[in-house]
């Protein structure tokens, strides 16, 4: 493959006639649970059914019944996106992002790699423990106190759930290769491990 090429979708959308019988009922109970046809990551993980709607399932929790506020959700899973190189995460979360109050600035530093220099308090806490927690595979003492200073137990925890889970999706749209939807431009340049 060359520089230009774009790789191939490797698990793209299942035509509805060729889904087994386990993801055609898994399809319809994500519609049903979401409002929406199965999308982006979901649309590899419906490969293994089970695994697609605990996912789903989990998501939903980890985005609207956190111990954190919706900016402070959004804002980790782009930190996460963005660690990943992870295009359709961020090209999905970045507008909801902004909409819950992540300073344009702050997302635009995150898409170039450097450490937001425009972050709240709030926003600097999500920051240090997710970096943490991507680079480093654990939370410092003082990072840690300070989040459960300030979200509780159940934010810690929450906020490795947010971590943990859509690091799973990046992961599983890297291995899928899954494209971006028709029409959007790549927004994130890739970094360098």
């Amino acid at each position: 493959m060359t520089r230009t090429e774009t790789p191939t979708d490797r698990m793209p959308e299942i035509p509805a006639g060729s889904l087994s019988e386990a993801q055609a009922a898994a399809a319809e109970a994500f519609r049903a649970e979401r409002g929406v046809p199965v999308f982006g990551p979901f649309v590899p993980l419906l490969r293994s059914p089970e695994l697609m709607l605990c996912a789903s399932r989990m998501g939903l929790y980890l985005r609207y019944g956190s111990a954190l506020p919706l900016r402070i959700s959004e804002f980790a899973i782009l930190i996460v996106a963005r660690l990943w190189n992870q295009q359709v995460e961020w090209h999905i979360h970045h507008p909801i992002a902004l909409k819950a109050g992540v300073a344009p600035e702050t997302a635009q530093a995150l898409a170039e790699g450097r450490r937001p220099g425009s972050m709240s308090a709030d926003e600097a806490l999500a920051y240090a423990f997710s970096t943490e927690l991507q680079h480093n595979r654990a939370v410092s003492e003082a990072t840690y106190a300070a989040v459960v200073d300030r979200f509780g137990e159940q934010g810690a925890i929450d906020l490795t759930g947010i971590n943990g889970y859509y690091a799973l999706l990046a992961m599983t749209m890297n291995v899928a290769r899954t494209a971006l939807p028709e029409g959007a431009s790549t927004p994130l340049p890739p970094l360098v491990p």
